[in-house]
């Protein structure tokens, strides 16, 4: 028997004071509806199927070359109603596995023990127990401790509203059972919807219902509110830190740090304070993060100090490299072992040999730079004429004095010294000194132009 994985997801969340979907909301960068789909996919699904309604277009967009399947809600008419719109896209025998689009941290782990749990002809259901169940719909046992129902709380009783132990709205049931169970429901409720709920009362008559819990109640939080969304924000973060710190990563504060995408990190690597990490990103051994850096979609080796307020982005840096302060490592740069850049230096399209160093205020675009090179203060390569981008290859040992322009495409050969203030144009051979500043003068008698006096300066130096 395949698996179809329906995604409720046609609601308008109208708490959440946007045009956007609810669904479409990110938390570490990500969707909501998206931390979903990634963790139905780990099941390996027959199919996924999304239920839209609200701004569907932009929920279709959202997961386009994605192999998703959309069914649309257009009148939310509840629950029961949504999954009805969905049924028609399963694969008949399948086992469906209800979703929500805006509960975003359920795991594989929790799915697969539900998926495990559903009876033949019955259905698991996933129910937590919380301090406030306000709410949420309550599980009714009978004595022997069997799910028999669920209620709504605007439709339960005093006695129904003391129970704790709440629906997550997440199920697994067989497609024959549940199409046959929703076309016998009706909306005669306090709501005036089809609740998927009331499919339990007929599951426990004719196959049984099993239950099964999260092993945390984060999983099953849903988010009505920026103020929730906030919340499970920094409870994702919170399990994201943990986890890291369990593999030997040192965190100087866990609760500033967000990880948006998948960060891998060696052992002995310390994170400072409002690290931020996006995409896929890979750090190793005994690294030092500064303070206030973005570190986006690359690998940085051991033993390296990216030094507070960088970004970093598309980049490789090898080992016992040293980046920064206030430095920018734009995609393409690759920094070869113990290469040195230092503070308002920016790369770009550029490979820094070993031992290279940039110390400050300088721009390296669309160049090759060898071993052991020295690029001196307010050094630039002049990369584009106003049209093209042209490369700028600088060999081993060279030496580049300070404020000097360097105008690809341009070669400059092996050990060779570029003087202060100079504008390389032309190629510069192995060995030689290229200097191209004029002879210094000296005026005498030089007068400093004197601003005039306007008629307002003279009033208001009275």
């Amino acid at each position: 028997m395949g698996l179809s994985v329906v995604i409720l997801a046609a609601g308008k969340g109208t708490r959440m004071q946007s045009n956007m979907p609810k669904v479409l909301h990110k938390i570490a960068g990500k969707s909501m509806l998206q931390h979903v789909i990634d963790a139905a996919q780990q099941l390996e699904p027959e199919q996924v199927i999304v239920v839209a309604g609200h701004e569907i277009e932009q929920v279709k967009a959202s997961v386009e070359q994605q192999n998703i399947l959309i069914a649309e809600q257009s009148e939310q008419l509840g629950t029961g109603h949504a999954v009805d719109q969905a049924l028609p896209l399963v694969t008949a025998g399948n086992q469906v596995l209800v979703l929500y689009g805006d509960v975003p941290l359920i795991s594989k782990e929790t799915l697969k023990q539900l998926i495990d749990a559903q009876p033949n002809q019955g259905l698991g259901l996933l129910t937590v127990k919380l301090k406030d169940p306000s709410g949420y719909g309550r599980i009714i046992r009978n004595s022997e401790g069997r799910v028999t129902a669920i209620v709504e709380q605007k439709d339960a009783s005093m006695e129904q509203l003391a129970i704790n132990e709440v629906n997550t709205g997440i199920l697994a049931v067989g497609s024959k059972n549940i199409t046959k169970w929703l076309a016998n429901i009706d909306n005669n409720n306090a709501q005036g919807e089809y609740y998927l709920t009331d499919t339990i009362a007929m599951a426990a008559a004719e196959g049984g219902v099993r239950a099964c819990h999260p092993a945390s109640a984060i999983e099953v939080e849903g988010v009505n509110s920026r103020v929730q969304l906030a919340q499970l924000e920094r409870a994702y973060q919170k399990q994201r830190a943990e986890k890291l710190m369990s593999e030997g990563v040192t965190l100087i504060d866990p609760a500033r740090f967000d990880v948006r995408g998948n960060l891998s990190c060696a052992a002995d690597v310390v994170i400072d304070i409002n690290v931020v990490t996006e995409g896929d990103v890979t750090i190793g051994r005994g690294t030092l993060i500064g303070a206030n850096s973005i570190i986006i979609n690359s690998k940085i080796g051991p033993n390296c100090i990216i030094k507070p307020n960088s970004i970093i982005e598309g980049a490789v840096i090898e080992a016992d490299c040293s980046v920064g302060p206030f430095a920018r490592i734009r995609p393409g740069t690759e920094l070869k072992q113990g290469a040195f850049i230092g503070n308002f230096v920016e790369t770009k399209n550029a490979v820094l040999g070993s031992a290279s160093k940039a110390s400050h205020l300088s721009y390296i675009g669309d160049a090759e730079v060898g071993q052991g090179v020295n690029i001196g203060a307010g050094v630039i390569t002049c990369n584009y004429d106003g049209a093209n981008k042209h490369k700028t290859v600088v060999e081993d040992n060279v030496f580049i004095g300070s404020d000097s322009q360097l105008v690809a495409p341009l070669k400059i050969g092996k050990g060779a010294t570029i003087g202060a203030g100079t504008t390389v144009t032309k190629d510069v051979a192995a060995g030689e000194l290229c200097i191209s500043r004029v002879a210094q003068k000296h005026v005498e008698g030089w007068q400093r132009p004197v601003k005039k006096q306007t008629k307002k300066d003279h009033e208001d130096s009275k």
